[in-house]
């Protein structure tokens, strides 16, 4: 353990509080926060992807966020590599790396240091079903994946398209799951003494009820403008994201805007429902209820025990 790089990471659903606690626990320890988000990696893409704004970093660095232009696909093992590269920088320089995010499978890839797979990729066959997504639906592709891989599918969405072909393509190309290269690779050691910090709600009606009032505060600030220009230039990672797709009617005239917000509402709180699913199966999380708590300090104040108790900083 001693070789290890210590880490802390602090995970959750959407609109939980992660990216506020990450920020005063990186500060605390004299850290940087590594963010383990896959859409706040793209510019231009601010507003629907909830990063932190600069005021809000509060003087912390922050890493791997608004660096990748969305006209380009990033792999999960390019963030695997970027990730372990920055982490190994910031623990160089005696800092404490502070891993924030809801992105389930960024953060156990990483931290479970498990071997993808990599196959280099067949970039034909992946034209080639990108083009049967667009043809057929995502839904289709989904579907196809599960019936070889079930356990990947079901903790894919069909709007994570480029996951969903990934998968398809790691089997096609090497004749083994992604599933299994993940239960293989679990053979290995992590570089990592880490301690994960989950938020949740007891009260789901409360995080249903941030993430409400997340959409209306993003929507106050420009979100539907940010989609138009988004829209206008049509790229595969938009698609995925949530904030843009659900507007887009109403960008084509097609339903009043009041109704796309609600879809946008309801769209949020199933993915939020979604993360919670990945993360519950993971044993070492230390979860804290802030409905539970009296404010923000207590939450804090909590973390750092936990911290403190888990002896990574030894």
């Amino acid at each position: 353990m001693a070789d290890k790089i210590p880490l802390v990471a602090v995970v959750g659903p959407t609109a939980s509080g992660k990216t506020g606690l990450g920020i005063a626990v990186a500060k605390h320890y004299g850290g940087e926060v590594v963010s383990a988000d896959s859409m706040q990696i793209y510019r231009t893409m601010d507003i629907a992807t909830a990063k932190p704004t600069f005021e809000e970093m509060d003087g912390v660095p922050h890493h791997l966020i608004d660096f990748w232009d969305p006209d380009k696909p990033f792999s999960l093992a390019e963030y695997i590599h970027s990730a372990k590269k920055v982490i190994a920088d910031i623990h160089s320089r005696g800092k404490l790396p502070v891993l924030v995010g809801g992105t389930g499978l960024y953060i156990n890839t990483l931290l479970d240091n498990v071997t993808l797979g990599e196959s280099g990729g067949d970039e034909t066959l992946r034209a080639e079903l990108l083009r049967e997504a667009e043809e057929k639906g995502n839904g289709y592709l989904l579907s196809e994946l599960r019936t070889f891989d079930p356990e990947t599918a079901e903790n894919l969405h069909e709007n994570n398209l480029l996951r969903i072909v990934r998968a398809i393509e790691v089997y096609r190309l090497t004749g083994v799951t992604m599933s299994e290269w993940v239960k293989r690779s679990h053979e290995q050691d992590s570089p990592y003494r880490f301690c994960m910090i989950g938020l949740n709600y007891k009260d789901r009606q409360n995080l249903y009820d941030r993430i409400n009032l997340r959409v209306e505060r993003m929507m106050a600030e420009g979100l539907l403008e940010e989609a138009r220009r988004v829209l206008d230039a049509p790229l595969e990672t938009s698609a995925q994201a949530i904030g843009y797709k659900e507007l887009k009617p109403y960008l084509e005239g097609e339903l009043p805007l009041n109704v796309c917000v609600e879809k946008l509402k309801q769209s949020t709180r199933r993915y939020a429902k979604r993360q919670l699913t990945w993360f519950r199966r993971d044993g070492r999380i230390h979860w804290i209820y802030p409905d539970e708590e009296e404010n923000f300090t207590k939450v804090f104040e909590k973390s750092i025990k936990i911290i403190e108790n888990s002896a990574i900083l030894c």
